[in-house]
């Protein structure tokens, strides 16, 4: 598979780039993309809710009625749950709700959301490029000229760009990866991808070796 190749400028530079078989024209798994994204979701929980009960929260101990004959029911404490104020009875303790997922199925995962992005020619190969300086208009002029406006436009570039990485930062639906960073869930919440020319043997390597 072959697409062409363009500068920021969104003209054809005249050359064309090879998307590897193996990973943009692989048969697509649903349920390794599910397992994948539920994963990297569950890992994102902090799972830090917590409520008190009867033994935690502060007030009397003290038989607030006597035990009989009151025509009420008995009541020993006003950490009761029943009472305001009170215990809430089995609340929610803090969990760790990450799960471990066999790194074939997130590599699979991963290359089967790439081959969607392919089937429906939502990538665009554009020349290396790097930033001098943080300038997320710079970045926005780039999405425009390569007809991406108004779309969830991810970049994947070769290595660590820390200005491209910083000028993607405020962008409401723009963000940017390292070719090794890439995964399921970033890959599938962007409409499309613009991966540079030195990011594409990066994620060979990362997800064929």
């Amino acid at each position: 598979m072959e697409v062409q190749v363009k500068n920021i400028s969104g003209q054809t530079t005249g050359r064309s780039a090879k998307l590897n078989e193996s990973i943009f024209g692989a048969e697509p798994n649903d349920h390794a993309i599910w397992l994948d994204v539920k994963s990297i979701m569950a890992n994102k929980r902090q799972g830090t809710h917590k409520s008190k009960e009867r033994n935690e929260v502060s007030g009397s101990t003290k038989k607030i009625k006597k035990q009989k004959g009151t025509g009420g029911a008995r009541a020993g404490s006003m950490k009761s749950p029943v009472f305001v104020g009170g215990g809430r009875v089995f609340g929610p303790r803090p969990k760790d709700y990450s799960f471990k997922l066999n790194k074939k199925v997130k590599v699979l995962a991963r290359i089967s959301a790439l081959s969607y992005k392919a089937k429906e020619n939502n990538i665009t190969v554009v020349e290396n490029f790097s930033m001098d300086t943080p300038k997320t208009k710079q970045v926005a002029e780039i999405i425009s000229k390569l007809d991406l406006k108004g779309k969830k436009v991810l970049f994947v570039v070769q290595g660590s760009e820390k200005n491209v990485f910083l000028s993607t930062r405020n962008l409401e639906r723009g963000s940017a990866l390292a070719a090794t960073d890439i995964n399921t869930y970033d890959i599938l919440k962007a409409s499309n991808l613009v991966i540079t020319e030195g990011a594409l043997p990066v994620i060979e390597n990362t997800l064929l070796k």
